[in-house]
């Protein structure tokens, strides 16, 4: 006779714990991948010149993010879960969770390993960097860009981080950002817009009389495998956001935020496109890879709430936004080589303002107050350091490197040395 086996309530909380800290970890990992995103987006959309520079900066950006996250920057963001204002025994991650602590029951009481809740966070970190990296590509000094990577993720993007999720006054006022749109993306397009502000635009970029010259990146292909690899790693970028998967309420949760995350980018794809031909008469294949990049920034403040068929507007409106942001920061002379400001910036406000439209709980009112923090914060912040790096080391190559191209005078290596012509 078959015997009966009954889990205990510990098996069932060891069993609970285990599944959604190897699901935040897994989600992490995810985010993680969107760094090569990333890097293949930009090295696709600048020039065969600039590309060892920009690979060099998806790299060192993301582990300067990592390390200094980890030194203090996951401590100011979240200072008061880590104990206090000095670390404790645990060091600045903070002591992992005991056994009792996890068996004792308490719906306050963690279910999930502190270790993986700073892996999961340290990679968004990363992420809202990377959005710096392509705006101010083609003309920036390589370690003026990595000391700026320094201050940004040791603290600047801590602290509006602690004002949101850390459960400072934003937490509290009612602001509701999921995953990130205004956290992370127009967080990252703010300091990006302070760096392009004080850099300037690239050589030739802008002509007399408002005219503006297309300058082309270099490798499609690369572009759009950069832009397949994000929307894939944008299912842990929201997906993991919901923290919790081990019972059946959180389970299906997870569901609806991939399935909106997909829609919402789909969406962002076919609506970019068609506005493109319409304005352009042409199918540009840069606006739709944008567009599905706007499509997930746009639902990322409010995965959860929508069908997946209102994800989809609301993915589609943030394809048509960013069309039109792009062409209107170019006549503004504003000189973003991947759009990464429209992209992340315009349509991060844009899903920050979509989240009342389906979420109750939710105010207009909570979401602007949240915008005007971030966005002053993060862009005052940004403008500050990046003058202070121009006055001491200088933030532009000269004219004669921009010309040569970035990677000689900064790496002193070429991504594509066979096609590199005799500079006469």
């Amino acid at each position: 006779m078959e015997e009966l086996i009954y889990a205990t309530a510990a098996d069932v909380a060891h069993l609970a714990y285990a599944i959604d800290t190897f699901y935040f970890l897994i989600c992490g990992a995810l985010v993680m991948w969107m760094a090569a995103g990333f890097a293949m987006l930009e090295a696709g959309l600048v020039r065969a010149k600039n590309t060892t520079e920009i690979l060099t900066k998806n790299v060192a950006l993301y582990a300067i993010a990592c390390t200094m996250y980890l030194i203090c920057g996951y401590y100011i963001m979240y200072s008061s879960d880590a104990g206090g204002i000095l670390p404790s025994l645990g060091g600045l991650i903070g002591d992992e969770n005991s056994v009792d602590a996890v068996l004792a029951g308490d719906e306050d009481g963690p279910y999930y390993s502190m270790r993986s809740d700073f892996f999961f966070q340290v990679v968004f970190v990363a992420t809202c960097m990377s959005i710096v990296s392509g705006a101010v590509a083609e003309r920036m000094k390589l370690w003026a860009f990595l000391a700026f990577a320094v201050v940004m993720t040791g603290f600047i993007y801590p602290v509006s981080g602690y004002w949101t999720w850390g459960g400072g006054f934003l937490s509290e006022a009612g602001f509701s950002d999921y995953a990130g749109s205004g956290i992370v993306h127009m967080a990252g397009a703010a300091a990006a817009l302070a760096g392009v502000i004080v850099l300037g635009a690239r050589k030739g970029k802008y002509g007399k009389d408002g005219q503006i010259n297309a300058i082309p990146g270099a490798n499609m292909p690369l572009a759009t495998l950069g832009t397949l690899i994000l929307w894939l790693g944008w299912f842990g970028f929201n997906g993991g956001s919901e923290l919790k998967m081990s019972d059946i309420d959180s389970a299906n949760n997870v569901a609806q935020v991939f399935v909106n995350t997909n829609a919402a980018a789909a969406a962002g794809v076919i609506a970019a496109l068609i506005f493109a031909r319409i304005w352009f008469k042409k199918a540009d294949l840069t606006m739709a890879l944008n567009g599905a990049l706007a499509g997930l920034v746009a639902i990322t403040a409010g995965p959860l709430a929508p069908t997946a068929l209102g994800a989809a507007v609301i993915g589609a409106i943030g394809g048509l936004i960013v069309v039109g942001a792009i062409v209107t920061l170019d006549k503004l002379k504003i000189d973003d080589p991947v759009g990464a400001i429209s992209v992340h910036g315009v349509v991060g406000i844009w899903g920050l303002l979509a989240v009342p439209l389906t979420n109750s709980d939710a105010t207009f009112g909570a979401q602007i107050l949240g915008i005007v923090a971030i966005f002053a914060w993060v862009f005052i912040a940004s403008l500050i350091v990046w003058i202070v790096l121009k006055a001491i080391m200088g933030i532009r190559v000269t004219e004669e490197e921009e010309y040569d191209g970035v990677d000689l005078a900064e790496c002193g290596m070429e991504a594509y040395p066979e096609f590199a012509t005799a500079k006469k």
